[in-house]
């Protein structure tokens, strides 16, 4: 029988309509030949999804310049003419088949991998990531101690927002996503143990997210009013599963408040490859992903574990996001939306799409880790 799930239904994020409520969350995939250059195959790859149902499309993170926003090898970057040209050609296979997309925009600070560009990394304080690097992303061994970032760093990574924001623009992505979560260089700010600056850029919460409101604010300069602009935000990260934002639900708020007032659309919360509730439930009660529509009036999109429908469908109704963003459940379904419409069961997420040496058809190779579904 034909469903009613409320994932099926329109909605809105920001100028931007969605024909339903499901989204493909930011999946990784390093599948560049090492030049930052979309290919073919990843135009294929996205098109897939869209030709599924899924209304909106959220790119893999892409670096910003050719100082120290790449995080690994073969990620692709929206620097160049030629690298603006790629990407509207994955713009334009996306549309093609029917869906929107939006150009997630990443800068890995203290955790890169790899930069091609530059020797080093920089943070907001010269303090050790936790962990070591990810061997799904051709890391191993500890990460390099960063640089506290100077003036001129800062200055340098938000130039970097900003120019890859105008390039996205160019290419015809429908909006764009800054990358604020998972343990990146604007979570590196918001977290209370990597940011140990006594400067603006410090200290309190309020000091601990200027520069997530700056680069939310250049961007939106370069864009204009009417683009679609949103942040995906998260307080678990890739390399520490369990930290959680110390001032529970009034730290989140305040979070929340400041992506609104520096010109966010929407507001994108991840839960590192955990389900949803594990992560999304802060001190009183509230979900994190309903606190940011209370708090801000922006729509909000939620991730983790949002494959399984009576979830998904709980989220919804519930009032905690506006959409849900699928990650694993998008690989093992790339026509999820389709299948809920048509009353059937999704399959199950089979682990072998995200080892490295599994290729699908026209589809590149995975390197998506299976609990990211981001950098």
């Amino acid at each position: 029988m034909p469903s009613s799930h409320p994932a099926l239904t329109p909605t809105q994020l920001g100028s931007l309509k969605l024909a339903n409520r499901v989204a493909v969350a930011p999946m990784s995939r390093v599948s560049t030949a090492g030049d930052g250059m979309p290919t073919a195959e990843m135009a294929d790859y996205y098109a897939r999804f869209a030709k599924g149902g899924f209304a909106l499309i959220i790119t893999e993170g892409i670096y910003l310049d050719h100082a120290h926003s790449q995080s690994y090898p073969n990620q692709p970057a929206l620097v160049s003419g030629a690298q603006v040209a790629g990407w509207r050609r994955v713009v334009d296979s996306v549309h093609a088949a029917g869906g929107l997309i939006i150009g997630q925009l990443m800068h890995g600070g203290a955790l890169s991998q790899h930069n091609r560009h530059r020797g080093g990394t920089i943070a907001p304080s010269a303090v050790p990531p936790l962990g070591e690097k990810m061997a799904a992303y051709g890391g191993s061994g500890a990460w390099a101690l960063p640089r506290a970032a100077s003036t001129e760093d800062i200055a340098e990574a938000l130039s970097g927002f900003a120019d890859a924001a105008r390039r996205a623009k160019e290419a015809g992505f429908d909006g764009v996503e800054l990358h604020g979560a998972n343990g990146y260089l604007i979570d590196q700010f918001l977290t209370t143990y990597t940011n140990t600056r006594t400067d603006g850029y410090g200290g309190d919460v309020v000091g601990r997210t200027r520069f997530m409101a700056e680069a939310l604010e250049v961007v939106r300069t370069v864009v204009g009013t009417e683009y679609p602009v949103g942040i995906r935000l998260s307080q678990t990260k890739v390399n520490d599963l369990e930290y959680r934002w110390p001032g529970g639900a009034a730290e989140a708020e305040l979070i929340f408040q400041a992506a609104a007032s520096a010109g966010a659309d929407f507001l994108h919360l991840a839960s590192e490859g955990r389900d949803w509730r594990q992560t999304a439930t802060l001190d009183t009660g509230v979900t994190a992903t309903a606190l940011a529509r209370e708090a801000t009036g922006l729509p909000v999109i939620a991730n983790g574990g949002m494959h399984d429908v009576v979830q998904a469908r709980t989220v919804l109704e519930e009032g905690h996001a506006d959409v849900i963003a699928l990650g694993r459940g998008a690989l093992g379904d790339r026509d999820w939306p389709q299948r809920v419409a048509d009353g059937q069961t999704p399959s199950s997420f089979v682990s072998e799409l995200l080892r490295p040496d599994v290729t699908l058809g026209a589809e590149c190779t995975y390197r998506a880790r299976a609990g990211e579904a981001t950098p």
